[in-house]
């Protein structure tokens, strides 16, 4: 059974930096494409980054420059560095994984979702 727990959200101040953890547990399938998602009270759940098995990478454009997703093999986790963060950024950041490609941004493309951690961002 596929699970994913996301950490490391937290309150922080506009211009700050944060990394936000991704443990995968369970057999994904291959290929397969893990993605970060972004709800907040104002946009629906919304597609930042995403990384496929064989470590393509694609970026929304909203985040290209801020936004780093990485893989880190030995410990399961995808992670996800995001820098200059701003108010907007502010929301409930997701992990999802699919047993495919990855060329979807659509979350009915991710059967698997984690529960999500919280990002305050403060002006």
């Amino acid at each position: 059974q596929v699970r994913l727990v996301e950490s490391g959200g937290e309150s922080v101040q506009a211009g700050g930096s944060l990394r936000l953890s991704c443990e995968v547990s369970g057999d994904i399938g291959s290929p397969n494409c893990v993605a970060w998602f972004r709800q907040s009270t104002v946009k629906e759940r919304e597609g930042l980054a995403r990384i496929s098995s064989d470590d393509y990478i694609r970026y929304a454009d909203s985040v290209k420059g801020r936004f780093v997703v990485f893989r880190a093999a030995e410990e399961n986790r995808i992670h996800l560095q995001i820098s200059r963060l701003t108010p907007e950024d502010t929301g409930i950041y997701y992990c999802a994984a699919a047993r495919d490609r990855c060329w979807s941004w659509e979350t009915r493309y991710y059967p698997h979702w984690g529960q999500g951690t919280q990002v305050t961002v403060s002006s």
